[in-house]
This record gives structure tokens, sequence and C-alpha cells, in this order.
């Protein structure tokens, strides 16, 4: 079972000073999910909805697609294995073909962002990552979730 989710803000662990991206259902449900900085600015740009003099990676990927007429259809974040998460970026070429690509959930949910794509997270996801807190609170200690705003200033 899959469940929609949406880019709630960034944080930034206190013990290891990563960013976290915090995805968010309908209900409330959050998810954490450590990345890299450089992909957490990628997203926070997005959500700041900052326009560069330049484009980033994810913003040249979407231009790339867009004038190969290829649609991102949605992202499926499907795995959670030794602390690591798995995605898989879904997309729809002209002829109605589709393609999956496997793709680190950060760099899938930045582009998924920019494309408008919606983000769905495996249910079993969601319960390995909150078996594993409860297993190791210091791997997510008292998250605090900050609005993107006051982290992440360009």
């Amino acid at each position: 079972m899959l469940i929609e989710m949406k880019v709630a803000s960034l944080t930034v662990d206190p013990f290891t000073n990563m960013p976290i991206l915090i995805l968010r259902d309908g209900q409330g449900e959050t998810l954490p999910v450590w990345i890299g900085v450089v992909e957490a600015s990628a997203i926070a740009t997005e959500l700041e909805r900052i326009q560069l003099d330049r484009p980033m990676t994810h913003d040249l990927m979407k231009t790339i697609l867009g004038l190969c007429a290829i649609q991102v259809d949605r992202i499926e974040i499907h795995d959670l294995r030794n602390e690591t998460f798995f995605a898989t970026l879904f997309l729809i070429r002209p002829d109605g073909s589709r393609l999956a690509i496997d793709a680190r959930p950060s760099d899938a949910i930045a582009l998924a962002m920019r494309a408008n794509a919606p983000i769905f997270v495996a249910k079993k996801v969601v319960e390995k990552a909150r078996r594993l807190v409860v297993a190791a609170p210091e791997i997510a200690p008292e998250i605090s979730v900050t609005p993107v705003a006051s982290k992440w200033k360009m």
C-alpha cells in the first residue's frame, strides 16, 4: 500500500548536523529522511521558490525531460534497508510508454517538486522507519521540525 506524502519541512539533526527532510501525509503522520547537504539545498530552493541565476542539477534535469516531452509521473519510496531509503522515479514517454528508474529519494523528491509530481511512500517504509526510531532513539532524537524559512537561508 502506498501513502501520498508531501514535503513538510527541512530541519537539521542536532547530533550529526545532517539535513533531515520531513515528509507528511494527509493525516499528519511524518517520515524523517536524512539527506545530503546539496540535495537539501535543492529542495529548500524549491520550497522557498528561490530563483537562481543558473539552473541547479534538478532544474536542468526537469528542463531536459520537458524538451524530450517526458513527464515525471510520480516517485515512490519503496524500501528502507540498513538505514538507507530506496526510491523509484516513474516517467512517461511521449508515446505513452513508461520508465521506472532507480533513484535516491532526495534526488527523486527534488525533481518531483519541480515537476509537481506526487510523492508516494510504501506503508512498510513508514513502519520500518518507526521501528528504527523506537529501537535506536539516538538515530532520531527529539526532532524539532522547523519551518524551512528559518533554517535554510540561501
